[in-house]
Order: C-alpha cells, then sequence, then structure tokens
C-alpha cells in the first residue's frame, strides 16, 4: 500500500503565498504522475496540476502563473507553491499520485486526506 501524507494549508489573506506538501510512503516500486486537485462544496473535484515522472507539468487555466507544481523523486515528495491566492482558491487541496506498489501488478491511484486552505481578509 501507499501512503499520503498532505501538510502546508492554512489561512491567508488574498495575495498571501502558501507552500503545499505530500510525501509519499509505504510499499513503493515506482511513481508516475504527482498532482493536486481541489473541492469545494457542492462541487466536483478538479485537477489544479499535475507533474510526470520527467517532470512535465500541466495546470488547470485559473491557475496558470500563480502555482507551481514541483516533485522530489529522492524523497517521493510533490509540492504546490501557491502565490498570489484569491478566495475563489479557497478549497480542500488532495494530493494524488499514480503509483507501482511492491505488491500489486498494475500501478494505481492513491489519495491524500485533504488539507484545507482558505483565502480570506
Amino acid at each position: 500500500q501507499v501512503q499520503l501524507v498532505e501538510s502546508g494549508g492554512g489561512l491567508v489573506q488574498p495575495g498571501g503565498s502558501l507552500r503545499l506538501s505530500c510525501a509519499a510512503s509505504g510499499s513503493i516500486f515506482s511513481i508516475n504522475n504527482m498532482g493536486w486537485y481541489r473541492q469545494t462544496p457542492g462541487k466536483q473535484r478538479e485537477l489544479v496540476a499535475v507533474i510526470t515522472s520527467g517532470g512535465t507539468s500541466k495546470y488547470a487555466d485559473s491557475v496558470k502563473g500563480r502555482f507551481t507544481i514541483s516533485r522530489d523523486n529522492a524523497k517521493n515528495t510533490v509540492y504546490l507553491q501557491m502565490n498570489s491566492l484569491k478566495p475563489e482558491d479557497t478549497a480542500v487541496y488532495y494530493c494524488s499520485v499514480n503509483a507501482y506498489s511492491l505488491a500489486v501488478v498494475a500501478p494505481a491511484d492513491y489519495w491524500g486526506q485533504g488539507t484545507q486552505v482558505t483565502v480570506s481578509s
């Protein structure tokens, strides 16, 4: 099994910054994509940013130019640097990885427990 632990959420004023971290642990053989999603009450979970094992990244239009995703493969950790935060960025942010575990032949998607980000004055 693969476990994901997120950290870095909190309350920030509009225009401020936060950095989210997500560390993967457990019976990991290799990790493919790593990504961040977010969800607000009554809405579907949406992709914020994703990064491949080779370092190619993709962003939702709403966060382009403000958010940066990165990963440290040696630490099995993905980061989301969020700058120029807006009230509409308020959501629960979830980390997700697609990984091969030592116990399963095919890759699977794993999810973190979520971390709250609130942008408010």
